[in-house]
């Protein structure tokens, strides 16, 4: 049900996705840690939903929709607000547009072997992408400005989010193209039993 704890952690993190623009669109240092302790929280709900539905055997078809597309609508509304605003800084826009290419092409193979009632593990490293991915924005969410907040103007905050945010690209491509090679095979798998059938 839409009530269960799980699914409206989920719903929460869609439901926080303006709010973090807004805050992202002030452009001041308070606003900006704001919208880094947003996303945190954010984040961290992706975790409870999935634990607390596997633990009190709550899960369920629409928890399994809408976990993947809070995920995606919350890192995709943040990649871009902070590309909008000039915030991905040390070149930091091209590895954005991998991630989010690669996340737009494993939601398509996704959504094709679900019809073939097959579906798609999550790999260990895809997990460590998926660390560095959503600290790598929390810390570009927050900038340089939090630094100067916290009385800490030499920490490179922004720096320190790009290249996290790089090495998620480069972990981004890896296991895109684990998923891609996978999701081929079962293709080719299912083309050919149609073909047997037949």
């Amino acid at each position: 049900m839409i009530t269960d704890l799980p699914n409206l952690l989920t719903l929460s993190r869609i439901v926080a996705i303006p709010v973090l623009v807004a805050l992202v669109a002030m452009n001041r240092a308070e606003a900006a840690a704001g919208a880094c302790l947003l996303f945190i929280a954010a984040a961290v709900t992706d975790y409870f939903d999935g634990h607390l539905a596997r633990s009190r055997q709550m899960q369920s078809d629409l928890g399994r929709m809408l976990d993947p597309i809070a995920d995606k609508l919350l890192v995709g509304a943040s990649l871009m607000v902070l590309a909008g605003l000039n915030k991905l800084t040390y070149g930091a826009l091209w590895p954005a547009i991998v991630i989010l290419c690669r996340e737009i092409l494993v939601s398509g193979l996704r959504e094709y072997l679900a019809g073939t009632r097959i579906s798609l593990p999550v790999t260990r490293l895809a997990k460590w992408k998926t660390g560095f991915q959503m600290t790598a924005i929390g810390f570009l969410l927050a900038g340089d400005s939090t630094g100067v907040l916290l009385h800490m103007p030499w920490l490179p905050v922004s720096l320190m989010g790009s290249v996290m945010l790089w090495i998620a690209a480069v972990l981004t491509l890896m296991t895109g193209w684990d998923y891609l090679v996978a999701g081929l095979r079962h293709v080719e798998k299912a083309g050919g039993a149609e073909k047997t059938s037949g």
